[in-house]
């Protein structure tokens, strides 16, 4: 058995490509079993966010060959393309690159804390499709684990910051007051949420949530005193949102060059912010070739990220420490449980030989024989046959020239002492 991590992020691709790889969460489920049973995989979880697409596969051979070939299937796309941005970490590294993640250590926004929540979805949506069993459930857990630790012992959440933190960051850069402005956010997640908290913190006073439900952006617009629309009443609330923040899992576009078009000339041109943190895309690439309008992506959000990871290097440094240290306890801990399941095979092995001689010396004292011979000759039953699979093995080791096989089977069977270290 072999771990595996293999995926694209911000690092290798770009957010173009990310779309393209993008699973929605309506999809993931039929994603799930698809690639466990094409891809020939043991277990399998899916994470897919703005900033990456990521297997984690539990597999019997470290070959990804056909991870590869199923992912240019499903998405329709040449597998020369998937393969110049795609990275796969084996085993150790895989367990390493996972708590990375899981402590936002791989993030854009060195430290973020939705990614855990994200993984933590992504495990949960994997043990609804049956995909994840013991091999991948110890691994998150053991990640969800090691990053609770890390933002425990280091300064790394200090502060948190997020794509959603970066978003209203950039905004200050176009509006040095905030609170003099309006605000439309579309979509009612967790990020467009957080974006809420933020702008409210710098002073908006004037909050729009749109939302395909509307029972979901009232939820939110009453925790931020803010107004709830739905997706169709966007083109009426656009000519007043100074400030467009958008992050939904639409599959197309949501907004486009002409409604934004139109929106500009009712505001007589006045400038406007957009931020689009979703992948796919919810502004067409389009509208940032209008004159009045400053359209950014989570790609843009690079320098605001450096500045992050700048302040919060110190903390990272320790919190790598603390990753390697916890991927060590968890390839221990695998090394302890092939040995649980070696002596419980063994006793289980011992368990059906003393079963069948048992049954066979009562069945002999039943016809009348004597006990005392049938013990006799059951106990020797017994240690032939306990002892014909380690006598065999040490009699090939003494033909192969292997007297450390033989001093070891001694211990093992405490022949003799173990030699203890120096």
């Amino acid at each position: 058995m072999a771990l595996l991590a293999y995926g694209i992020n911000h690092r290798t691709a770009s957010v173009d490509m990310r779309e393209k790889m993008a699973f929605s969460p309506e999809r993931v489920i039929n994603a799930l079993s698809e690639v466990r049973d094409q891809a020939r995989l043991r277990e399998v979880a899916i994470l897919s966010t703005c900033n990456r697409t990521e297997l984690y596969c539990s597999i019997d051979a470290e070959d990804s060959s056909s991870l590869l070939t199923w992912l240019g299937r499903h998405h329709s796309l040449p597998v020369e393309q998937i393969s110049r941005c795609v990275y796969e970490f084996w085993n150790e590294a895989a367990v390493r690159h996972l708590m990375r993640v899981a402590a936002g250590l791989d993030s854009m926004v060195l430290g973020e804390p939705q990614i855990l929540g994200q993984l933590k979805t992504a495990y949960s949506v994997a043990q609804e499709a049956q995909t994840v069993g013991p091999e991948l459930g110890r691994l998150f857990q053991h990640s969800f684990s090691a990053a609770k630790q890390i933002r425990t012992e280091t300064g790394i959440g200090t502060n948190p910051v997020s794509v959603a933190f970066a978003s209203v960051k950039l905004a200050k850069r176009i509006f040095s007051d905030l609170s003099d402005t309006n605000a439309l956010l579309i979509g009612a997640g967790e990020t467009v949420e957080l974006v809420a908290r933020h702008l409210v913190e710098q002073g908006v006073q004037h909050i729009t949530v749109a939302n395909r439900t509307l029972s979901r952006a009232n939820a939110l617009a009453e925790e931020f005193k803010a107004h709830a629309i739905t997706l169709s009443d966007i083109p009426l609330a656009l000519p007043h949102a100074d400030i467009v923040i958008s992050s939904t899992a639409s599959p197309l576009p949501i907004l486009g060059k002409g409604a934004v078009e139109h929106a500009l000339k009712l505001r007589k041109h006045k400038p406007m912010f957009m931020m689009d943190i979703a992948v796919p895309r919810d502004i067409e690439e389009e509208v940032g070739e209008l004159a009045d309008v400053y359209l950014y992506t989570v790609d843009d959000l690079q320098q605001v990220v450096e500045e992050n990871r700048r302040q919060r290097q110190a903390a990272a440094t320790k919190a790598e420490s603390l990753v390697d240290s916890c991927m060590v306890q968890f390839m221990e801990s695998l090394k302890t449980l092939d040995a649980v399941d070696a002596i419980r095979n063994y006793r289980e092995k011992l368990e059906t030989v003393r079963q069948l001689e048992l049954e066979k010396a009562l069945q002999q004292i039943r016809s009348g024989a004597d006990p005392e011979d049938v013990m006799q000759r059951m106990s020797r039953a017994l240690m032939n046959k306990v002892m014909h699979a380690p006598t065999t093995g040490m009699r090939q080791a003494a033909e192969n020239g292997r007297n450390d096989q033989i001093e070891w089977a001694q211990q093992l069977l405490g022949i003799i002492e173990p030699n203890k270290p120096d």
